[in-house]
This record gives structure tokens, C-alpha cells and sequence, in this order.
């Protein structure tokens, strides 16, 4: 590992100096990133925003993602440059920032990618990332609760115009009920995949959904 280190240093992905293998910017430019520092307890900008979609209980944010910014290049970097370890980066930011242990969380659950978007990628961007908080929370995490049922283009690559919400591209792959979700997802943008995802786990039956993203657009 050190002749490694040594010949291809890891370097910070915003100003470019050498850095630990297990870091993805140095500690300067980790202040310069914009935190939400929403607060499960209080109103946020992403709860009101999830609450004209569907019936949520709490929501958080961990950045502002912003055009050129480094949360930006980071989450960038996570699921279009091959650097799964990313996540579990990000979800370590999480557990320091929030409290997730209070909310009485019963699963946590990812939103999937379509089977052929995993294969091209090589991994779901978000499970090391809920992995991760499943461990430390030691709460169980259901990858497979949701699936998508269509292929479509990265969300990032569409116009904003042409993201129509579609009921259908969702199901639910096994009845649930009197549950608390934790739904995870990288970016909330208009929040349409997030609300397909939600009423999902909503219309099984008494359950009551939660949302956490790594970065609000």
C-alpha cells in the first residue's frame, strides 16, 4: 500500500494536494463545503419541499449541491468515477452531523438503480454509503425492498423540463407494514423519483417514511 500511496497519491479532489488514502479532500477544503446543517427536529427547506410530494415524518440533507461546487465534484466523483469508497466518506460526515439514532428508524432503504445501470457502473452508489450507517446504527438496511422496473437516462444528464414523474417506474418487491423507512438517496432534485419511491412504501399500510439524501440541488 505505501509503494502505492507513494506512485499514485490520492489527492484532493478541489485543490489538488496530496492527501491519506482514505480522505477525499484535504481538511481546508473540507470547510469550504457548504452543510446544510438541517436538523431533524426543526422545519428544513428539504422536509417543506418533500411535504408537498407525500406524507413524511423528518428530512436531511447533508450538502448543498451547487454548480461547481466541491460537494458537487465529490458526489460526482462517487457515482460516475468508479470510487465506490466515496460512501462510505459521506456517511461518516453523516453520523458526526446528525443524530439518526434518535428517530427510530426500522429500515433503511436505498433507491435502486435499473439492473443494467448497476452493471454499467459497476455498483449502486448508495449502498456503501447506507452499509456504512447500517453497521454504525446497527439497523437493518433493505437494498431489494424497491425495485425499478424501466431503464432511463441519468437524471443529471436530462433537462429539467423533460423529468415527468411516472408512477410505474417503482415497485415493491414484498408487503411491509408498521414500518419506519429511512429512504436514501445521493441528490434531491424536483423530488419526482423520490415521491415514486415513497408512496411505494406508503400505500403497503401504516408506514411512515423518513428521507435522507447526501445533497439537495
Amino acid at each position: 500500500m505505501f509503494l502505492v500511496d507513494l506512485l499514485f497519491p490520492n489527492r484532493c479532489l478541489e485543490c489538488n494536494r496530496i492527501i491519506h488514502h482514505d480522505e477525499v479532500v484535504c481538511v481546508l477544503c473540507l470547510d469550504q463545503i457548504h452543510f446544510t446543517h438541517h436538523h431533524y427536529s426543526e422545519s428544513n427547506l428539504l422536509l417543506e419541499k418533500c411535504r408537498l410530494l407525500f406524507p413524511i415524518e423528518n428530512a436531511f440533507a447533508l450538502m448543498q449541491f451547487e454548480e461547481e461546487s466541491t460537494s458537487q465534484k465529490i458526489i460526482h466523483q462517487l457515482k460516475y468515477g468508479s470510487r465506490e469508497k466515496i460512501g462510505k466518506i459521506i456517511a461518516n460526515w453523516t453520523l458526526e452531523k446528525v443524530d439518526l439514532s434518535s428517530l427510530k428508524i426500522d429500515h433503511l432503504v436505498t433507491v435502486p438503480l435499473h439492473p443494467k445501470k448497476e452493471k454499467e457502473r459497476g455498483y449502486n452508489q448508495l449502498h456503501l454509503f447506507a452499509d456504512t450507517l447500517s453497521a454504525a446504527l446497527e439497523i437493518t438496511c433493505a437494498h431489494t425492498l424497491i425495485k425499478r422496473n424501466f431503464y432511463k437516462k441519468a437524471q443529471a444528464k436530462k433537462r429539467r423540463e423533460q423529468r415527468t414523474f411516472n408512477e410505474n417506474l417503482f415497485s415493491i418487491t414484498k408487503n411491509i407494514s408498521n414500518q419506519h423507512i429511512l429512504l436514501i438517496d445521493d441528490v434531491f432534485t424536483t423530488g419526482n423519483t423520490m415521491s415514486a419511491v415513497a408512496w411505494q412504501i406508503l400505500k403497503e399500510g401504516n408506514n411512515k417514511v423518513s428521507v435522507l439524501v447526501m445533497a439537495m440541488d
